[in-house]
């Protein structure tokens, strides 16, 4: 394929994260970077005066140059200008979540797929060296037969009214978990509170139960009176845990468990070792994948199915919370 140009489109602050990675890696083949808001321009001539900044969607949907399109704009968004985007030939990858709704989200894998093109959601921790890892090491067996995995994503702030706390934490962690069994939940229940704003939660709590006797749960809360982002995996032979709010050693393996003895559980308690994995950007991976995805025709690892998948189960735990 003749290399192709490249468009973010929303230049709010975790867009221009994706401009300033793009134009880092992808250089003068980030052409066009689009904002409802006109403003915005001006971060983006700091960045280059090369790139094209318009406030106009029909320029980037028109250019037959561009093939690939960012979507960073607020989830409402999602679907309007992603299907735009389809049906106008460019491949997009689309920040988390891909939508609000799972028929919308199938209606675009549907366009993709009829239109053979790449369509890739926003789930980032997927690429995260760190994630990588631990899923390097439940694949070669040394954490046995995964039990339990729980994840705790805990700050103050920033409080969102567009969505509760669910949608705007969870997906990160919902996408690893299933990333991580391969699997969906068979069984999902929820619970959370609201204390800031009518009907927006401000923590959930999702219990997520898997075949195969796996379970896992999510706590995620904006009122919370320091940063935790913790992620323990528990097999029955050792387990790992990922706390990336940590200047360092960040992931550790413990040979740790319980071995069975005379038909008693017995403690099996040998310390910690810590990991390293290689400190690179997981923005800068996710952009590269999904550009290689498109020059190679490959299926990426957060494709479409996979950000329904994640979406159907927010959804089942947003019908717990609302009962």
């Amino acid at each position: 394929m003749n290399e192709f140009s490249i468009a973010v489109i929303g230049c709010g602050n975790w867009g221009m994260n994706h401009v300033r990675t793009a134009y880092k890696i992808f250089g003068k083949r980030l052409k066009y970077c689009s904002d409802s808001y006109p403003e915005s321009g001006i971060k983006i001539k700091e960045i280059s005066e090369e790139i094209i900044f318009t406030v106009d969607l029909n320029d980037v949907l028109n250019d037959k140059s561009v093939k690939a399109v960012i979507v960073a704009t607020p989830a409402e968004t999602h679907f309007e200008i992603t299907e735009k985007l389809l049906l106008a030939g460019k491949n997009v990858l689309v920040e988390k979540p891909i939508t609000l709704n799972s028929d919308e989200a199938k209606i675009l894998n549907r366009t993709a797929l009829d239109k053979k093109l790449i369509l890739m959601v926003g789930h980032l921790l997927l690429f995260h060296p760190a994630i990588l890892k631990i899923k390097e090491y439940i694949d070669n067996g040394k954490l046995g037969n995964l039990q339990y995995i729980y994840s705790n994503r805990l700050n103050l702030g920033t409080v969102r009214n567009e969505e509760n706390i669910l949608w705007s934490f969870a997906p990160h962690d919902i996408s690893v978990i299933q990333f991580f069994t391969g699997d969906v939940p068979s069984e999902v229940s929820a619970s959370g509170a609201v204390f800031l704003q009518k009907n927006i939660q401000d923590t959930t709590l999702t219990v997520l139960k898997f075949r195969k006797n796996i379970h896992a749960h999510v706590y995620v809360s904006w009122l919370h009176p320091f940063k935790e982002q913790r992620l323990v995996v528990i097999g029955d032979k050792a387990m790992m845990m990922f706390e990336d709010t940590l200047k360092e050693n960040k992931l550790k393996f413990y040979p740790k468990g319980f071995d069975m003895v005379n038909g008693m559980p017995v403690k099996r308690d040998m310390g910690f070792e810590n990991i390293e994995f290689d400190p690179v950007s997981p923005l800068e991976q996710e952009q590269r994948h999904f550009v290689s995805c498109i020059e190679d025709k490959k299926t990426p690892r957060a494709d479409g199915n996979n950000a329904i998948e994640v979406l159907e189960t927010l959804e089942r735990a947003q019908k717990e919370l609302t009962k």
